[in-house]
């Protein structure tokens, strides 16, 4: 029985993912800090494993109809936790957003805003009062007729849908249209609706152009096609869409991002001429209070909005003063240049973590656990500051706060630390050492130790020279105002500044190769994949190699058993039962869906004829059960796998399975996927390298990795261009491009541009003094 006064939360044999059976303590209502490499382990022990159980006994308690409306985790594989109080988690992974999920929804403060102008905005003389769902963009009542609450509208033009006039429709002269069959079947259509399908696109009459392109008739004929030698094509009664129809229904109903990307091609957006942008009714936005519309008050930097909230009577006070309580911890997490209007899916992980932090704040809870995910990512130094006071309040608030952290000022201020490792994958899962922070120097295998206490200043480096110079702007795009820098060619560039300040709408405006380069390669953090299909051997093209490989095996020759046959995605040599995706959805009555392994194929997705083909005692399963470290090994002898291995291993991803499935990456880890990716191609010719913040998620031994490899490539003849907020991989740089001095309005300039001793020494920069003590210590 355990103590019900012990102040400590008790691991025994904790087994999820790469974990080794670990038991380790932690102690309640401090601030702890796990650490480790990338793949160690550590988000396993805080999130797989403490946060999952916190999360199943709480659902224990909940009737079995209110268990199957939320997400559950499942239970961890672990022998025994005691001392574990409710927990909270905020993990970076974001839930797919859509463009009616802004800063207001996710923070709440767009209820108290409607609020505020249902009981004391100023209503036109004679007008009804509104009640709050009529202030809602979101809402029946309060969404504009026109746009539907989204404040734009796409239209298309003649011009977009058929941008080469001189083909014929039979020669595709309607790019719009889809391609295959589809795009055939309607030519097919037109021809028999008596169109001239052979004639060139501008010869065709005005009317005959309008009506085949913006029609929104859709009539029925009979269609003869033309027979095939080696085909017998029967007729068949087919339906006309036309083009503007057929791209606004892919626009608005496909699930397929690259069938939407596809359509959005041919459309542009522009305000809702009947809201002008506002997204809400005229009844709505005739409500003022203090002579702003709710509109242009959700348009305005939090930091701004909470001085325009000047109350005019008792329930205006109460209800401003619950906003300006609530705009306090946002603007306290260095977030006050966002606007209640500010779309979900612009704003960065690290951004919307902080959000849901700061609503945390006002919540009042004690006695709970906080799992947090790398509170610290895509935050400037000078924000850091102001997290460790958040955390700190949490903790002073009566609550345990358990952090994932890589950041060394975070861990560096937390009351305890958990060094998990020693190294990624299987060689990880242990537990190096668990106390506080300074116990940690004496501890020969920890890579966190000798980044955390090692002061010794980094050998020098020579700055290497530009051979020309690339200007961008002027731009003008958020807070960006004819802003124009110039980079370097032929260097490593690093784009600095506090979060909000500008530096990926900047970046962002090189879409083109500029005169001297030879490519544009940009590598963002989004998705590899949306499906557990999509997983780092199909991406980068390893698994096209390595079913090769098995097909040219003896076993599979015999049987007649080509490269498709060992694709999980395609019918033949997949398990049916699963579909080739390894495991099967449960319905259970008032109980969460859940899912299992595939009783017939185990979660191997094959079906056992093709899993008798072995390479090397393996089957097809086994080698993708394999990490990129143990498959480069298997594989050394095949030059096309190994190659592929090669470049995952010198980005530090030789932990992750090759059939992880791509639902299982952090932004970090698809953006390095990518970038291994381009590091195999055979690189002919100057190529410029964008990265937007590549470190997001590193352990600093893995920056290591990364910055030798990235350095490679400017040492190879190439240019590269980071966002960055890790002030060692600035100080490291050839160039420094800073941007601020603040974020949102004061945000917005090139504060200073130079080699980084030069930045450093810039008094106006918020990142100068930081950027001078990672110099002067060497890291």
């Amino acid at each position: 029985m355990s103590d019900p006064h012990d102040p400590y939360v008790r691991v025994r044999g904790a087994r999820e993912h790469n974990l080794k059976g670990v038991d380790v303590d932690v102690p309640r209502d401090v601030v702890a800090v796990f650490t480790g490499v990338s793949g160690s382990g550590k988000s396993s022990l805080a999130f797989g494993t403490l946060y999952a159980e916190a999360q199943r006994r709480y659902f224990e308690s909940v009737a079995p109809y209110a268990r199957r409306l939320i997400h559950q985790v499942g239970a961890p594989k672990v022998g025994e936790i005691t001392g574990l109080p409710p927990a909270i988690s905020l993990e970076q992974r974001r839930s797919a957003p859509t463009s009616r999920s802004s800063v207001g929804t996710v923070t709440n403060l767009s209820n108290s805003l409607r609020m505020l102008f249902s009981r004391a905005g100023d209503h036109p003389p004679g007008a009804e009062r509104l009640d709050s769902d009529a202030f809602s963009p979101n809402t029946a009542a309060g969404a504009c007729p026109r746009c539907q609450g989204l404040g734009e509208v796409h239209r298309t033009t003649e011009e977009l849908l058929v941008p080469d006039p001189a083909l014929s429709i039979r020669e595709g002269a309607i790019a719009a249209w889809p391609g295959a069959w589809q795009g055939k079947n309607l030519r097919d259509i037109l021809d028999a609706l008596g169109y001239d399908v052979d004639r060139p696109w501008r010869e065709l009459p005005a009317g005959e152009r309008e009506w085949i392109l913006f029609t929104d008739e859709q009539p029925v004929v009979t269609v003869h096609p033309v027979r095939d030698a080696d085909r017998i094509q029967r007729p068949y009664q087919g339906t006309y869409m036309s083009a503007r129809r057929h791209v606004m229904k892919t626009f608005a109903d496909s699930r397929s991002p690259a069938l939407r990307a596809r359509a959005e091609r041919f459309l542009t957006g522009a305000p809702c001429p009947a809201c002008g942008g506002s997204r809400l009714r005229p009844e709505a936005l005739a409500v003022t209070f203090g002579g702003r519309t709710i509109a242009q008050l959700a348009a305005l930097p939090l930091s701004r909005l909470a001085d325009a909230l000047v109350p005019t009577g008792e329930t205006a006070r109460i209800l401003t003063d619950d906003l300006r309580s609530r705009i306090a911890p946002v603007a306290e997490l260095g977030l006050g240049y966002l606007s209640l209007d500010r779309a979900t899916p612009t704003l960065s992980a690290g951004e919307l973590q902080r959000l849901r932090l700061a609503t945390q704040l006002r919540s009042g809870l004690f006695g709970v656990v906080y799992v947090l995910d790398e509170p610290s990512a895509g935050l400037h130094p000078a924000d850091t500051e102001a997290l460790l006071t958040v955390l700190g309040r949490l903790k002073s608030a009566g609550n345990s706060v358990f952090v994932v952290e890589h950041h060394l000022d975070v861990v560096r201020d937390a009351d305890w630390i958990v060094d998990v490792g020693p190294l990624a994958g299987e060689h990880g899962g242990q537990v190096l050492y668990s106390g506080p922070v300074a116990g940690l120097a004496a501890v020969a295998d920890s890579a966190t130790a000798r980044f955390l206490f090692d002061d010794s200043p980094a050998p020098e480096r020579e700055v290497r020279s530009p051979r020309g110079w690339l200007t961008v702007g002027p731009v003008t795009r958020h807070n960006l105002h004819g802003v124009t820098a110039a980079f370097p060619l032929g260097v490593f560039t690093a784009v600095t500044g506090v979060s909000g300040s500008g530096k990926s709408t900047l970046i962002g405006e090189i879409t083109q190769e500029p005169t001297g380069v030879g490519r544009l390669v940009s590598v963002d953090q989004r998705p590899i994949g949306r499906t557990p299909r999509s997983n780092l051997a199909t991406y980068t093209g390893l698994f096209d190699a390595v079913r090769k490989v098995f097909a040219a095996t003896e076993a599979a020759r015999e049987r007649g058993y080509g490269v498709g046959r060992f694709s999980f995605n395609v019918a033949g040599g997949r398990c049916e039962t699963c579909q080739g995706e390894g495991f099967v959805g449960v319905e259970l009555l008032f109980l969460p869906s859940t899912y299992t392994p595939c009783p017939d194929c185990g979660g191997a997705r094959y079906n056992p004829e093709t899993l008798q083909v072995t390479y090397r005692g393996r089957s097809i399963a086994q080698v993708l059960d394999l990490t990129v470290e143990a498959a480069a090994e298997f594989f050394a002898d095949h030059p096309g796998v190994s190659r592929s291995l090669g470049t995952l291993l010198d980005v530090g991803l030789g932990y992750l399975r090759l059939g992880q499935p791509a639902t299982e990456l952090s932004g970090g880890e698809a953006q390095r996927i990518k970038l291994a990716g381009e590091l195999q191609r055979g690189r002919r010719g100057h190529t410029l390298y964008l990265l937007d913040e590549p470190t997001t998620g590193l352990h600093p031994a893995d920056v290591e990795v990364l910055m030798r490899q990235l350095h490679g490539l400017v040492d190879a003849g190439h240019t590269v261009i980071v966002v960055e907020h890790d002030m060692s991989v600035a100080a490291g740089a050839d160039w420094v491009v800073d941007l601020g001095p603040g974020g949102g309005e004061a945000g917005g300039r090139v504060v200073a541009a130079g080699p980084p001793s030069e930045v450093a020494a810039v008094r106006r920069s918020a990142t100068a003094p930081y950027l001078a003590r990672v110099l002067a210590r060497g890291r």
